[in-house]
């Protein structure tokens, strides 16, 4: 899973960057940060491909 290990750093960065720009922004890229990353678990484990 090339593809999991180059985009979780990737959204991290600009996470980090938006949330220094914009404090505000805090919950809602955490929660879609969280959302994705789960995402990402659950279909690289093949669970709702089931």
């Amino acid at each position: 899973m090339n593809f999991n290990l180059l985009i979780t750093p990737l959204v991290s960065l600009i996470a980090g960057i938006l949330i220094l720009v914009v404090p505000r922004l805090l919950n809602f890229i955490v929660a879609i940060y969280l959302i994705i990353i789960g995402l990402i678990g659950l279909l690289g484990s093949g669970h709702l491909l089931r």
